[in-house]
Formats: C-alpha cells, sequence, structure tokens
C-alpha cells in the first residue's frame, strides 16, 4: 500500500479502540455484538448490521475477514454495510479471537474446526441460525464469502452445510479439505499440489449427508499473489465444477472492468462456477468503482485498488443488487469515505510491509509499525 494511502488509512481509524488487542474497532462501525447466539464451540465473536427499514424475508450476507484483521475493520474496507443497505440484505460478520489463533486467522486446516457440527463452522453455523430466526430471513437465500483465511473458511461452510447456503465467494482462499494441519496448510498456500476434479469434489461429498444441489461459487484471486498461490483458485474452481458435474472448459471466457472472468453454466444455462483473476493484484480484497459509478469499501492493508469492485460483483452474482432498498446512502461518514477512497493502493504483500536495514527516520516504517501493532498487518 502507498504511504498516502497508510496515512489516510489511519486517519481515518485514529479514533478506534483495541478488541481483545486483536484488531481496530471502528467507532463509527454499524456492527452490533450478539454475545449470546447457542452453541459456540470455536469461541468466535458475533457481530451484524441490519439496515434501516429492511423488509421480512430478506437476504443474509456472512462476511469472514482476512487474517490481522477484525470484523469492523474488513467490513470499513470492503464495504459490504453500505452494500447492505443499497440493496437491502442482513449482514454477519463472525470475528476470531486471539486465544483461538494469535493472527486472528479463522482455523481452516484444523480438523476440529472444519467438521460439520464442530468448531468454528458450528460456531458460524449458529450465528447464521441466530440471524434467521430473531430477524425473519429468509432461508432460501443465505450466502458467505471471505478473503484469505476467511475464504478459505467460506469453502469450509460450504462443504459442510451445503445445504445451508445458496452461493459463496471465495477471495484468495483454497479448496475445502487440502490441509489438516498448519504444515499442510503453509505447503498449499505456497505451492498447491494439482488434484482431479473427482478427488477434490469427494472430499466436499464426505464433508456431509448433502446429495445436492450445491452452492454456486464466484472465486477471486490475484495473479501476483504471493501468500496464496494463484493455483489454488484454479483447484477451488474445480473442486466445485465436479460437484456440479460441469465441463472443465468455460462457457464464457471474456473480462469485467479490464480483468479476466471465467464462467461456467449448468444445463439449465445457470452460472454455477466463476473464476476472476485480478491481474498483477497481490494478496488482497480488489477494490474499484461499481457498474453503478459508486466505490464500496476503502483501501488498506489486504484491501487494494484494482480498478474492479470485488464486493459489489459479488453481491451481484448472489442476485441481491436487482432491487435498490435505499436510493441514497444516509450516513455522512460513509460518503466521506467514499470521497477519500480515490488513492491508489499498490500491490501488497504481507511480507514486503517490514524493511530491513534502514537508517534514519522511516516514515513508512514508522506507519508500518503502528499498523503491526494495532493487529491491521502482521
Amino acid at each position: 500500500m502507498s504511504l498516502a494511502s497508510q496515512i489516510e488509512f489511519l486517519r481515518r481509524l485514529k479514533n478506534a479502540r483495541l478488541v481483545n488487542g486483536l484488531a481496530p474497532q471502528a467507532i463509527d462501525s454499524p456492527l452490533v455484538e450478539t454475545s449470546s447466539f447457542g452453541s459456540n464451540p470455536g469461541a468466535l465473536r458475533m457481530w451484524s448490521y441490519l439496515p434501516p427499514g429492511l423488509p421480512a424475508k430478506a437476504p443474509l450476507v456472512v462476511v469472514l475477514h482476512g487474517c490481522g484483521q477484525s470484523a469492523a475493520g474488513y467490513e470499513f474496507g470492503a464495504g459490504w454495510s453500505t452494500l447492505a443497505r443499497r440493496y437491502g440484505f442482513a449482514l454477519l460478520m463472525p470475528e476470531q479471537q486471539k486465544a483461538n489463533n494469535p493472527q486472528g486467522c479463522f482455523n481452516w486446516f484444523s480438523p476440529e474446526d472444519i467438521r460439520r457440527g464442530h468448531g468454528e463452522a458450528a460456531s458460524i453455523r449458529a450465528m447464521v441460525e441466530q440471524m434467521v430466526r430473531a430477524h425473519k430471513l429468509d432461508r432460501k437465500r443465505i450466502f458467505i464469502t471471505g478473503l484469505s483465511a476467511g475464504g478459505a473458511m467460506s469453502a469450509v461452510l460450504l462443504a459442510t452445510y451445503p445445504e445451508v447456503f445458496s452461493a459463496g465467494a471465495v477471495i484468495a482462499g483454497l479448496p475445502y479439505g487440502v490441509a489438516h494441519n498448519v504444515r499442510q496448510a503453509l505447503h498449499a498456500m505456497m505451492s498447491p499440489a494439482t488434484h482431479s476434479g473427482p478427488e477434490l469434489g469427494d472430499r466436499v461429498r464426505h464433508a456431509s449427508d448433502h446429495q445436492g444441489p450445491w452452492p454456486r461459487l464466484s472465486v477471486w484471486h490475484g495473479s501476483a499473489d504471493r501468500t496464496v498461490h494463484p493455483g489454488n483458485a484454479s483447484q477451488l474452481a474445480l473442486q466445485w465444477l465436479d460437484l456440479h458435474g460441469v465441463p472443465a472448459a468455460p462457457s464464457v471466457d471474456g473480462t469485467v472492468d479490464g480483468q479476466a472472468r471465467r464462467q461456467w453454466r449448468d444445463a439449465d444455462g445457470t452460472v454455477v462456477v466463476e473464476s476472476y483473476t485480478i491481474a498483477g493484484m497481490a494478496h488482497g480484497t480488489p477494490l474499484g468503482v461499481a457498474d453503478t459509478g459508486e466505490r464500496f469499501g476503502a483501501p488498506g492493508p489486504f484491501l487494494l485498488e484494482a480498478g474492479i469492485a470485488s464486493s459489489y460483483h459479488i453481491a451481484k452474482f448472489f442476485g441481491l443488487t436487482g432491487r435498490i432498498h435505499l436510493a441514497a446512502d444516509a450516513e455522512p461518514a460513509r460518503k466521506q469515505e467514499r470521497a477519500n477512497s480515490t488513492s491508489q493502493s499498490a500491490p501488497n504483500d504481507q511480507f514486503a510491509q517490514h524493511g530491513a536495514g534502514r537508517r534514519g527516520i522511516d516514515v513508512a516504517a514508522v506507519i508500518t509499525k503502528a499498523l503491526t501493532a494495532a493487529g491491521l498487518i502482521k
């Protein structure tokens, strides 16, 4: 991220407070915490947002943050509450606790957390049930998305509870079942093995008794990602193509906002899998201006200006953008957020944040140190 973007990001979070010493919770965040939501074997925290005037039977979007981020920090950067207000859906944002993972990552590789009815997967499922019951949401329109470890955990939820979700989106994540300990996780991130479609598909089929239909999936990955190898995107798409019984050759191969997008359709013509490759982008969520001319979110660590608004396009893939709930954003702070989000953010890699051998006063290093202390980056 550029120095100017770091300064602007810190300015907007200058009144933040620490939550469990893990990451900043911006005081203007619309998220509200629910302390009790039934079984919580994964010991996660539950944050949510319901736009004003939300109708009955509204959709629900579950959003999982990446490592070193908080629910509010990722929501702020990816712009999900703005999208929820605009298009009228409820927002659920589970949050990892430092006691579970020192880096604030969801444990997408831990056997006790990626099984149906166990650990973090079961906690998130309980949160979904709490939201649906408490706010009378539409069980047929529940979706999930996440970045990095949150993306990999989104794949876990889609695999272990496929009957719950209509569709999902994984950003810079990995397929389900490719790792069951830290060593395997690091190997899969840096040098993913090549598996066949049936082998990958079986890992999902064995995760539950579900026989289909399967959730639709949108895959996003930067071509220059050195944290999670882009090969994982291909393997993830292949996993879900096998589940849907769709040939590996894409139905449509084109571009959106200058970025490569492949789509696979089933026999009925429905797009069941799509995959975006963001040219030259490192590890993070791609940001840009949506088709509507609006900008959702703001650049920050692992929230990268890429000329394409991933959150908006994911909401569109979920089928949520057809009807406007609120024609204009009612919160001045969010208007200012979009106005202040025009600065360019260079490709960012978590291993490139720490300079070596610097001398004298290095402003960028001071800001990086502050971001690290806040838990925004490692």
